[in-house]
């Protein structure tokens, strides 16, 4: 058996491949096939074709490019009446790239600004405020509370020191005013006469009335024998002081004596200075000098010191 021929007398009915051999169309105006001769193959009207080609219908006419591809298919600029296609950069100096410098100096702007705010406001925080006690200590960190704000304006319930004297009522200063020492004996003060070296011009008045006198009490570096002086002032004749050392008489008193022309019972500036030695304990000493005997005291005292030495 042959591709034409399926055997000798057999009809085309019976070949189930029939329809193979028919022409297009398969109409009456087609002529009919020839008989079939022994030997000779069956001649096919079907004709190879690609898949997807075939025409069912009448023809159309094939435009003048068919080889191109359909349009759906197509780039955009092989289209008739479509966008020209671009030219391609050809290099940095081309003027294609779009210019950046506007972009990296708004940024840059940007970033001043920023940094600007961010400094103005910790320069801001960083100073002391009085108004709203949100100011923080450099080390702990803390907030003032506004209570205490207002308690630092109130005035302090102490009362302020008053300024010392230079050679104040203690122990200690080898040097004193007689009017800061205890007054013994109805002895009292006085600003009358003029001169006097005391801080505030006072001096101590000393009577005839025995006991009227100054005690001292003064601490001294080391044990030893001291020059007791004094500053004074008599009313125009001499006057001795006796002078107790720890409650005990010392052997020499302190004189007084007058000098120049001065009428009795005249107090006269001319202030004058005499001293006495005397034996102190290293430590704390108490001194009194007084009227001992009733008569020839009246004197004005207006400093006591010490120096090292008798």
């Amino acid at each position: 058996m042959t591709a034409g021929n399926n055997g000798t007398g057999t009809p085309e009915s019976e070949d189930p491949f029939a329809h193979l051999y028919r022409s297009e169309g398969g109409g009456s105006n087609e002529s009919a096939p020839t008989a079939p001769q022994p030997g000779v193959p069956r001649t096919s009207y079907n004709q190879v074709r690609t898949v997807g080609s075939r025409q069912y219908g009448p023809r159309q006419p094939q435009p003048p490019h068919a080889s191109q591809p359909a349009p759906h298919y197509a780039a955009p600029e092989t289209l008739p009446g479509g966008a020209p296609r671009q030219p391609a950069p050809t290099g940095h100096g081309g003027g294609s790239r779009p210019k950046r410098t506007g972009l990296l100096v708004a940024a840059i702007a940007v970033v001043a600004v920023v940094a600007g705010g961010i400094t103005a406001a910790m320069l801001t925080n960083g100073g002391t405020s009085d108004d709203d006690g949100s100011s923080q200590a450099a080390t702990g960190g803390e907030q003032k509370d506004p209570k205490d704000k207002d308690e630092d304006k109130k005035p302090s319930k102490e009362p302020e020191k008053k300024n010392q004297p230079s050679n104040p009522s203690a122990a200690g200063n080898l040097k004193r005013d007689a009017s800061t020492l205890k007054l013994v004996g109805g002895a009292t003060t006085d600003t009358v006469v003029k001169g006097t070296k005391s801080e505030n011009g006072a001096y101590a008045v000393v009577t005839n009335q025995t006991g009227s006198g100054v005690e001292w009490e003064v601490e001294v570096p080391s044990t030893g024998s001291y020059r007791l002086y004094v500053h004074y002032g008599v009313p125009g004749q001499d006057a001795n002081l006796a002078v107790d050392v720890n409650g005990k008489t010392n052997s020499l008193p302190m004189r007084m004596k007058i000098w120049g022309d001065t009428k009795p019972g005249d107090w006269p500036p001319n202030w004058q200075q005499s001293w006495t030695r005397v034996d102190l304990n290293q430590g704390k000493n108490t001194i009194k000098m007084y009227c001992g005997s009733g008569s020839g005291c009246d004197s004005h005292l207006d400093q006591l010191w010490l120096t090292n030495g008798g």
